[in-house]
């Protein structure tokens, strides 16, 4: 057999074939050698996640400057203010890509320097070693969904009011104004488990306060059958309760009676009817679930809260499936050829699992997909891929 040159040895590769070599065979993976591998995927990973947010919050800035130019009484302190309030925001959005970019760059530069296919020749499967980095995917994910979201929701919701006070003109997101407004709630008020539909005819949030007119209040049962109809040309909600003027009340076969004013308690405020029609990103994923249910009670539509919840439940596993990835892609040895094509293919696979989840997205905004196949699908779809590009590489 010819030797390999003097040349081509490196000190560090020599050492580390021969511990791997004579490691106990019941001892399992190195743990050495698995916290070097996730120091250096977690400092690759950190790195692309930094520059992707610093160039996307770039991009922003300038988009912020181009809408304020038309303002001169905005001042750029302002603008770097609601720049810096959506960074968390685009942490959460970029981190699928800036685990695969990392990865990507990973286990390449493992790969170039012959770490990994020493680790592999000592009889190290893909497997093992790749489970430290996977496990850091795992934790990373699941550290944004729990942590960085419940910020990102608080510093974006800050964001889009100084948005919508600066830089909007007039209706947004965070404006009632006009319309007609349809709503059920809860009403124990006249029959256990009861519950009434409200609808107004014109709509008006007017100094903080909900205005509405031409009201008409169903209030049913437990078996939606009608109990009374409550009548009333204006009123506004109130602190958890809707105070409604001039009211004239219905009952099944009986003549209209005035009754004056009237209260009828609600779980809304104004500021969760604002909430409604604000973005899912201004609330947390331990908000959610709670607020998804006050929606479907209140009659308001609840696609895209939903939507945003399970896309924050699949993050751990999305960012999982690109570090498997990553690996599938950049592993290659470069002795084998085509080493810059497989990593063209593992960037290209990346977008295209990008552009599958959007369309996914707007699929489920839609209703043409139920919530949690919308938010899941590209997740799975994922690692069906880096599974198999393991299985090939490992046991192909």
């Amino acid at each position: 057999m010819k030797a390999i040159p003097s040349t081509r040895r490196s000190p560090w590769l020599t050492s580390l074939f021969q511990a791997l070599s004579t490691r106990d065979e019941h001892a399992g993976f190195s743990t050495t050698l698995a916290i070097y591998i996730a120091r250096q995927f977690m400092l690759s990973t950190l790195s692309m996640v930094l520059a992707l947010t610093g160039l996307v919050s770039l991009f922003d800035f300038i988009d912020l400057l181009r809408r304020a130019a038309t303002r001169p009484n905005v001042p750029t302190s302002l603008i770097v203010k609601i720049a810096a309030l959506h960074v968390p925001y685009y942490i959460i959005y970029v981190l699928p890509f800036g685990i695969l970019l990392g990865g990507i760059v990973c286990f390449s530069r493992l790969t170039r320097s012959s770490e990994l296919i020493v680790a592999r020749a000592a009889g190290i499967s893909a497997w093992q070693f790749l489970a430290s980095p996977l496990a850091c995917a795992l934790l990373t994910g699941l550290l944004t969904t729990t942590g960085i979201s419940a910020l990102s929701s608080t510093m974006f919701r800050s964001a889009e009011m100084l948005d919508q006070t600066y830089l909007r003109t007039g209706g947004g997101p965070l404006t009632l104004n006009g319309g007609a407004l349809w709503l059920r709630q809860s009403d124990d008020g006249l029959v256990p488990h009861g519950v009434a539909i409200l609808h107004a005819q014109d709509v008006h949030l007017i100094h903080g306060e909900l205005k509405v007119s031409g009201v008409s209040i169903f209030r049913l049962d437990d078996r939606d059958r009608l109990i009374v109809r409550v009548e009333a040309p204006e009123g506004a909600l109130g602190d958890h309760q809707w105070i409604l003027h001039g009211t004239s009340v219905l009952h099944p076969d009986h003549l209209p009676q005035q009754i004056g004013d009237m209260t009828l308690p609600s779980d809304l405020s104004v500021g969760r009817v604002q909430e409604s029609f604000a973005s899912p990103d201004t609330l947390s994923v331990f908000a959610l679930p709670g607020f998804i249910n006050l929606l479907e009670r209140s009659g308001f539509p609840s696609i895209r809260h939903r939507l945003h919840f399970q896309s924050l439940l699949a993050l751990p596993i999305l960012a999982g499936t690109m570090a498997l990835v990553s690996a599938g892609f950049s592993m290659r040895p470069t002795r084998r050829g085509g080493v810059a094509r497989m990593l063209g293919s593992g960037i290209a696979a990346g977008f295209a699992l990008f552009t599958i989840s959007k369309v996914a997205e707007q699929f489920g905004e839609s209703g043409a997909l139920p919530p949690v196949l919308a938010a899941w699908a590209p997740t799975g779809a994922g690692l069906c891929l880096a599974v198999a590009l393991l299985l090939h590489m490992e046991d192909g």
